[in-house]
């Protein structure tokens, strides 16, 4: 089976499988801790068996990288899926239409195909390495704004240390915390925000994976905070901080940052 019109048939089971769950205290019930060792809420738990239920029929993949059920062996052709089952999971229980299903399909260390629906909207953006990124079927690009002066950005910052995070705050002219960074990734590929920082440690392999390539395949730029390409380990306990924008601005983000 194709990796993409899979990931439709994936998602599509997914959402209906949430369907009475969004935006209900029942779904936001916590029943285990995580691989990611962060608490998993029932519509985590519901979505991500689906997409598990799916792939041991359909072994697409050798190995499984989930932000729930960590490493999942499927015996499938050599390869590995990075799965988010909601990315946004705030969102999605607090109603906010802003939460994703994220998958993305890598083969020696390198993702090749990219997957990441709004489970609210359905607004579905794809991207294949070194051809191209689309959202729902039409090609994207990033914005050509120059100006950090007229940047629109997500920032995300520590707690505990602003420091770095209000340098550039002051700059951008609007700040877009959106709640679900692999959308907030795409949203750089198809121009609708112009960069993404996180700067909290926090940003796993399964947020990342599947929005990097929407971003990168669209003429985005993404590294870590000095300006070097950035590698996840196939881990989900193992987070990293993360700069994506629309290329242009990518060096003077992190002269800010600095």
């Amino acid at each position: 089976m194709e990796f993409l019109s899979a990931c439709n048939q994936m998602a599509e089971l997914v959402k209906e499988s949430i369907r009475d769950l969004a935006g209900t205290p029942e779904g936001g019930v916590t029943v285990k801790m995580g691989a990611d060792l962060t608490p998993t809420k029932m519509i985590d738990q519901v979505a991500e068996d689906c997409v598990i239920s799916f792939l041991q029929e359909y072994p697409l993949c050798s190995l499984l990288v989930s932000e729930e059920a960590g490493k999942v062996m499927l015996g499938g052709n050599d390869g590995t899926i990075f799965l988010d089952p909601i990315d946004g999971t705030f969102n999605a229980l607090a109603g906010i239409p802003f939460y994703a299903l994220s998958i993305a399909y890598a083969e020696n260390g390198v993702v090749q195909q990219a997957f990441v629906r709004n489970l609210a909207s359905g607004e579905t953006f794809t991207a294949v390495k070194g051809k191209y990124a689309r959202c729902d079927g039409k090609t994207v690009r990033v914005s050509s704004v120059s100006s950090l002066d007229e940047s629109a950005m997500s920032v995300y910052g520590r707690k505990f240390d602003p420091t770095r995070m209000m340098q550039l705050g002051q700059k951008i002219r609007r700040w877009r915390l959106l709640g679900a960074s692999a959308l907030e990734l795409c949203y750089i590929g198809c121009g609708r925000i112009d960069g993404f920082v996180d700067l909290r440690g926090t940003l796993r392999v399964t947020d990342a994976a599947a929005g990097m390539l929407v971003c990168t395949e669209a003429g985005g730029t993404v590294s870590d905070l000095d300006g070097r390409s950035i590698r996840f380990p196939n881990e989900v306990t193992i987070g990293r901080c993360l700069v994506a924008t629309n290329s242009v601005l990518h060096q003077k983000v992190i002269e800010y940052l600095r």
